[in-house]
């Protein structure tokens, strides 16, 4: 049975979904005032992972991932560019499909931007007014009233009193408490805003996602996921304008991957010490950043390092250099093996241990270069290619990804290999290491074996 670590309970429990067969899933996705980073990567990745093992297990998975295209760092972000906040927003957005096209993510079910859900923000900020939970202040902001919700801080464990002690009431805010929030923020010069019934204005950030959530899954949905940053005060404060405003639990289980770490430090755009997906991208493949960030079970954090995209990319190149020559099957289901089968659905029955199902992996791999029979083979081949396509890997053809993908230099390499071989049968060993050498510079690792030579980038 799959179990997953509930982030509100704070352990892990077996999974039961509303609706026997079908999973509602919703993912805070991107603020898209830059180019996403490595961190952003693992989000991505973490829940197209979770969403393709829940439909490879026979699941109907609705999933949504939300864009916020509109909020304080975007505004200033235009600002500084001398752009329209639509105009950068829609290129973020663009290149951020890129990213996500690249590292094999396939595309959510939705992605509602949170300026195409106002009207649904207004009525969540009105019933909550309505219920007590919210007050609109002075100065044309309207604040969530934390002290009407009992379990505030029950998905971060934070006392309300040690919480409330450690903040502070800016002279210009209208708000009660420090704890409350805002959902809605009066309209400043120079900056958009939108109609309603507290005058012109844009919503506060929390709001966004429970208004977006409820719209396109119902007010009580399985799955939330989100980055672990994200859990206090993002999470927190949904729980609380949603669980308010419905009169009911909001969300079944709540999921948070670890951060990306560069130097014990979190990855982030505030901190100054990020890597975007689009740097990466110039000394390493989409899939070798994907496989990275599979080595590690989400909830754990990454650490990022060359050394670590080394350490995935040779991984990577012994999977295609296994596959290579061999004419793999087509209809291997990986549910069905009796052995290595039951044991990576063992590992991602465990809260989605990618990194143990990677082990059951690299145990197909060296059970085929061992193998002799030609009939084995092709099976422990498609039963890796069926492990892949759960994990989005080895979704290249093999020659590809180990010649690099360059089709000249791929030539080139090619013409230098018959050089080789041509001097090696005429005996000319003085020209046949003149050639492994040129090709050693070129960063290519020749492997002979029984009368044939094969070739990858080192």
């Amino acid at each position: 049975m799959l179990q997953i670590h509930n982030s509100l309970t704070k352990q892990k429990e077996i999974f039961t979904p509303i609706e026997p067969g079908k999973v509602k899933l919703y993912v805070c996705g991107m603020t898209v005032y830059d180019l996403c980073h490595v961190g952003h990567a693992r989000v991505m990745v973490v829940f197209d992972v979770v969403t393709r093992y829940l439909r490879a297990s026979g699941y109907e998975v609705t999933y949504i991932r939300n864009i916020t295209d509109i909020d304080d760092k975007i505004i200033a972000r235009a600002n500084e560019n001398g752009e329209s906040i639509q105009q950068l927003t829609e290129r973020n957005i663009a290149e951020m499909h890129q990213d996500a096209d690249a590292l094999g993510v396939i595309r959510p079910d939705q992605e509602p931007k949170a300026t195409e859900a106002m009207a649904e923000m207004v009525a969540m900020i009105e019933t909550l007014i309505a219920k007590g939970y919210a007050y609109a202040a002075d100065n044309g902001d309207v604040y969530y009233d934390v002290s009407e919700f009992e379990t505030y801080g029950k998905l971060s464990g934070r006392n309300i009193e040690e919480l409330r002690s450690g903040e502070r009431v800016a002279i210009n805010e209208a708000k009660n408490d420090p704890l409350d929030f805002v959902l809605w923020k009066a309209a400043k010069p120079e900056e958009p805003s939108w109609d309603s019934p507290w005058g012109q204005g844009r919503p506060g950030w929390h709001i966004e996602c429970s208004a977006m959530s409820a719209n396109c899954l119902g007010e009580h949905f399985d799955i939330h996921g989100g980055g672990q940053d994200l859990q206090f005060p993002h999470h927190e404060n949904e729980i609380a304008q949603s669980e308010g405003a419905h009169g009911c639990k909001s969300v079944n289980y709540w999921m948070h991957n670890g951060f990306v770490r560069i130097d014990d430090e979190k990855m982030s755009k505030s901190l100054g010490n990020f890597f975007t997906v689009r740097e990466v991208l110039k000394n390493y493949s989409a899939e070798v950043i994907r496989y990275f960030i599979l080595t590690s079970q989400y909830r754990s954090p990454l650490n990022y390092s060359d050394e670590s995209l080394e350490q995935a990319k040779s991984a990577l190149t012994r999977y295609y250099t296994a596959l290579r020559d061999v004419d793999a099957l087509v209809d291997v289901k990986w549910q069905d093996d009796a052995d290595y089968g039951v044991r990576f659905k063992e590992a991602m029955d465990d809260d989605f241990n990618t990194a143990l199902a990677l082990s059951v992996m690299a145990d197909v791999r060296q059970a085929l270069n061992k193998e002799t029979d030609n009939k084995q083979a092709r099976y422990l081949a498609g039963l890796l290619n069926s492990f892949g396509d759960v994990l989005g890997l080895f979704q290249q053809n093999a020659e590809d990804f180990l010649s690099g993908g360059n089709d000249d230099e791929a030539a080139k390499i090619e013409a230098l290999i018959v050089q080789r071989n041509t001097a090696r049968a005429e005996k000319d060993w003085a020209k046949a290491d003149q050639v492994r050498d040129e090709l050693n510079e070129m960063g290519i690792v020749l492997e002979d074996n029984q009368g044939k030579t094969t070739w990858r980038k080192a």
